[in-house]
């Protein structure tokens, strides 16, 4: 179940730690030995998860996603409850605490429930023994840190982080949690999904022959927003409409997108040398994001892939990914999975109708439980870090306008957001005002 093939040992720059993450697996090829599912590590995709100890949660984040990410914990299997909340605002954690009590007969005390920034901690520190971590993306690597530290087996949402300061806090805390035996599943869904798991199956044991490049798109109409209110902070303002703030979301590009650059890093083990990206801000109503992004990432050997993002109302939509190699592309896009050879024959295709299979995001819930109750670790975290790296590297190339090379993303100390947090205004943030490409500072390269 561990899938750490492709990491091998670079330096971390200020860390004092020694991680991997820069190597690259070689491409599939037609004499290779075959691969079993279970040398490939491939889940059991079972429909619920086995009995077991009951299993107590604690979740942060208790909007929409977290109360998502609560219900699918609680669907998962027998004997599992959330028994303490967290949140920075009361009005989100009552909302929750109420759909868990009314949906799905699951009350919350009083005594459990954690209002503020101070809340996560004081949730991590009940008796639980698994943690879900559901708030905006730039709080997810202390929180993970701490719930690692407590001993806490986590789910915890994508991405791992929006700057390269906290991937490093997640590359450590994976560390210590593969030391501790704790399982760590994250929210990169079609990971946990069975015809992406087939396909992976096809391209690995050389159905398309040596890989070459790939592509990867989130493209989408206009996504939500919220104004700020008056009287409001920056702070509470930020937070409540963080998907397009740039400090907390690390841009659509990242939030989104990850899903599909992380299929691409997955499916070919290749981990990109340079990035060169492009975007801007067109139609964004609120925040500091950018409506649109194309990067071409450059890999050893000449291969290369083309990522982009866009959420912009009357264009054409695209979610997909794809991965060409010398004797066919792989074309992963959901409900139509399938390999195809250069002229357009069909050489598989993955048969819904004879295999379906859960929502991948009880699924990945289902193998977050059975990891634990089997004892049998799984621990995706630096599968994720190294993913959202990639994001990473190609939202900062396309916000500056200049090359990025993998070493450089690696080495920076480029950070985000504030260092203390209190609901108030915030000097460095600017309504409406994204990085402008060839004049967004480049000194943290």
């Amino acid at each position: 179940m561990k899938r750490r093939d492709f990491l091998t040992n670079t330096a971390l720059l200020g860390t004092g730690v020694t991680l991997g993450l820069g190597a690259v697996l070689s491409s599939c090829s037609r004499s290779a030995r075959r691969h079993t599912p279970e040398q490939l590590g491939m889940f059991s995709f079972i429909d619920k998860a086995p009995d077991g100890k009951p299993l107590k949660a604690a979740l942060i984040g208790c909007g929409d996603r977290g109360t998502g990410a609560a219900f699918n914990f609680l669907d998962a299997g027998n004997d599992l409850s959330i028994v303490a909340l967290a949140d920075v605002f009361e009005d989100r954690l009552t909302r929750c605490r109420h759909r868990l009590e009314s949906e799905k007969n699951n009350p919350v005390e009083d005594s459990k429930c954690f209002v503020g920034f101070d809340a996560a901690e004081k949730a991590i520190a009940q008796d639980v023994d698994v943690v879900l971590i559901c708030t905006p993306t730039h709080f997810h690597p202390e929180q993970l840190r701490a719930a690692v530290s407590a001993g806490k087996h986590v789910f915890m949402e994508k991405p791992a982080a929006v700057d390269p300061v906290g991937i490093r806090t997640v590359m450590i805390a994976s560390r210590h949690a593969e030391r501790a035996g704790l399982t760590i599943v994250t929210g990169n869904q079609r990971r946990h999904q069975k015809d992406y798991w087939e396909a992976y199956m096809q391209v690995k044991n050389g159905a398309i022959g040596d890989v070459l490049s790939a592509t990867a798109h989130w493209n989408q109409g206009a996504w939500w927003n919220r104004a700020q209110r008056p009287g409001e902070s920056d702070m509470e303002y930020n937070i409540r409409n963080w998907f397009n703030i740039r400090w907390l979301s690390g841009d659509h590009y990242l939030d989104q997108a990850i899903h599909n650059i992380d299929i691409v890093t997955w499916f070919t083990g290749m981990l990109p040398e340079r990035a060169v990206g492009y975007g801007g801000r067109a139609r964004r109503l609120t925040g500091d994001i950018f409506d649109f992004f194309s990067v071409d990432y450059r890999y050893p050997n000449n291969k290369r892939m083309m990522a982009t993002a866009r959420q912009i109302d009357g264009c054409d939509t695209d979610i997909s990914e794809s991965v060409m190699g010398t004797e066919g592309v792989c074309y992963l896009q959901g409900g139509n999975i399938r390999i195809e050879d250069f002229n357009g024959e069909v050489k598989w295709k993955y048969n819904y109708e004879e295999n379906p299979y859960n929502n991948p995001y009880l699924q990945e819930h289902i193998h977050f439980v059975e990891s634990i109750r089997l004892n049998k670790q799984i621990n995706q975290l630096e599968e994720l870090a190294n993913s959202t790296l990639v994001a990473i590297m190609g939202r900062e190339s396309a916000y500056t306008g200049r090359p990025i090379t993998w070493d450089e993303i690696m080495a920076s100390d480029l950070r985000y957001g504030p260092t203390e947090y209190a609901l108030t205004d915030l000097p460095f943030y600017q309504e409406g005002v994204a990085p402008v490409p060839g004049q967004a500072p480049g000194a943290a390269f």
